[in-house]
């Protein structure tokens, strides 16, 4: 079982966005003295549920201050960039950091960021299959061109080749945010693995790698690939001697962050969208992923990895948006939680 954090640089009511990146920052140094396996790190743009608006260029930043750790991307919002770009970056902190880099990829949402970047509404709806083949493509092959409805060059070499780090990955790892049965089937067909998000429980995550298994089968994925497939669980962890004092943690400080971030996303065409009530996501979020005392953590990783299959965890370790009290919680995962699980 590999146990990473999953790292917002959630920007908390009172906090500069300063202050949030700080805390990311040493949350992930942190990961790497208490033995996590990797650091997950997220990406929004305009709003203070993230200050991070570049999760790339944060991972160079901690791929150079780490030296064991693996650092991933969850995710780098495709339809907001060119793939290329994204690729030659990819390339250039899996072959200087020795391999240790995981490029998590997703389709973001309806966002003014779509507008911002010029990338319009159609490159979210319709157009991230088309990116992320001409990605993976350049993540795998020696030159590229392209000819689909969004992008359209003659064929470049790629350069720098991602075959050239000293391991023996052909590339980075690429992994798919995955929220539907359709993002599901896509990633299943280009036997690319999911990461599920934190706001569904065992049950759904165990259907969705059910569905990936059936749809990477009837394209004829390899029978070894779909049996090794590291599917990633996003969740919550919180560690206390007490978990009504874990719980009392998260359900102070989370919903006046959840409230003030999930308020600030704009919709780039007026749509209306639902916002969860924050209080009641936050309950939901310690019922359904490891808050509370070590043993009990610990146990809640095995019982959804036994549930679901999924071996690979992205834990949310800042709930309490207080550095010294997200070092101990990472501190804790590392010395106390991990060791349990063998």
């Amino acid at each position: 079982m590999r146990v990473g954090s999953f790292v917002l640089a959630a920007r908390f009511p009172g906090q500069g966005e300063g202050e949030a990146l700080h805390r990311a920052v040493r949350s992930a140094e942190v990961a790497e003295e208490a033995g996590l396996d990797t650091v997950w790190l997220a990406e929004h743009h305009f709003v203070p549920y993230g200050t991070c608006p570049s999760a790339v260029t944060l991972a160079a930043l901690l791929l150079g201050r780490t030296r064991r750790l693996r650092v991933g991307t969850a995710v780098s919002v495709l339809p907001t960039v060119h793939p290329v770009a994204l690729g030659e970056q990819a390339a250039l902190l899996h072959i200087t950091s020795g391999g240790r880099f995981t490029l998590g990829l997703g389709r973001g949402g309806p966002w003014v960021d779509l507008e911002v970047f010029g990338a319009g509404l159609e490159a979210y709806e319709r157009g991230f299959p088309e990116s992320l083949d001409l990605l993976v493509r350049w993540l795998r092959e020696p030159s590229v061109g392209a000819s689909g409805e969004r992008f359209r060059f003659r064929e470049v070499p790629v350069v720098p080749r991602p075959s050239e780090a000293l391991d023996e990955a052909e590339g980075p790892e690429v992994v798919v945010a995955c929220t539907s049965p359709a993002s599901v089937r896509l990633a299943a067909e280009r036997g690319l693995p999911m990461l599920l998000g934190m706001h569904i429980g065992d049950e759904e995550k165990a259907e969705m790698v059910s569905l990936w298994k059936r749809h990477a089968r009837a394209c004829a994925r390899p029978a070894r690939e779909i049996h090794r497939a590291a599917h990633v669980s996003a969740g919550v962890c919180q560690i206390a001697d007490r978990r009504t004092d874990a719980a009392e943690t998260l359900t102070k400080a989370m919903p006046g962050w959840l409230r003030q971030g999930l308020e600030a996303h704009v919709t780039v065409d007026g749509r209306q969208r639902r916002m969860r009530d924050p209080l009641a996501y936050t309950e939901l979020l310690c019922g359904l992923h490891p808050v509370g005392p070590p043993r009990l953590c610990a146990d809640r990783l095995a019982a959804t990895s036994e549930r679901t299959g999924i071996s690979r965890f992205a834990l949310l370790v800042e709930g309490s948006g207080d550095l010294a009290a997200t070092e101990e919680n990472v501190r804790r995962l590392g010395t106390e939680v991990l060791p349990q699980l063998g």
